[in-house]
């Protein structure tokens, strides 16, 4: 709880949000996210569920992938995904360790061989993050947001990378649209979601979500 509270207490120090009050805008930005989600997961419903039988018939299960990730002021939650690698992927992560493409705390790989056919498919249009609508309608997540990152990255976090954090984490941000799989120094993606922080409002959240559904319709997914 100590830990918690020191992240909190620190996050508000360092934190880039402006400081004039901004109430009304989180709440609408709150309630576009309710809303937003569940009408997602409504009409997605279907796609899901092929989905998840195409990774039980060809990958078997665990069907979904369950992602320990660090939010809000530096507190923890569960969310899911689709799986897309082999069963036993964090076990071999750190052997590939000598492979990782990002400079800084968190692993990417482009060509990384824990990826299943099928999850090689899944990440190019971004469909594995699908499940996070789930996260997005309980509150720990938002629509747009600077991605969570794992429990194990965030313990190797700096002052400045910790920033990220002063804000409700989300499903696509500034980094997904601007360079996402050509950035290769997690600074220069900090640098992004502290920029996004920023400058918030609830048009450059419209504008992201626009840019991110098409990007996904072009197959412009992550490695």
């Amino acid at each position: 709880m100590q830990d918690v509270e020191a992240n909190a207490d620190c996050l508000e120090r360092f934190s880039p949000l402006p400081r004039r009050t901004r109430s009304w805008q989180l709440l609408v930005k709150r309630m576009i996210d309710i809303v937003g989600s569940a009408v997602a997961l409504i009409l997605l419903s279907p796609l899901l569920a092929a989905i998840a039988l195409a990774i039980w018939i060809t990958a078997g299960r665990p069907i979904l992938y369950i992602w320990r990730v660090v939010g809000k002021d530096g507190i923890g939650f569960t969310s899911w995904k689709f799986r897309t690698m082999v069963v036993d992927a964090d076990r071999q992560k750190a052997a590939l360790q000598q492979f990782n493409e990002m400079q800084g705390p968190v692993f990417k790989m482009r060509n990384d061989p824990r990826i299943t056919s099928i999850g090689a498919l899944l990440r190019r249009y971004s469909l594995d993050e699908l499940p996070q609508f789930w996260s997005v309608l309980i509150g720990d997540m938002s629509l747009v947001g600077p991605r969570p990152p794992l429990v194990a990255e965030y313990e190797r976090f700096t002052i400045t990378q910790k920033q990220k954090l002063s804000v409700v984490p989300g499903l696509t941000c500034l980094w997904q649209i601007q360079g996402r799989s050509d950035v290769r120094d997690f600074d220069e993606w900090v640098a992004m979601d502290l920029q996004y922080i920023r400058e918030w409002s609830l048009a450059g959240d419209l504008k992201i979500m626009l840019r991110t559904v098409l990007a996904v319709v072009a197959g412009r997914g992550a490695y």
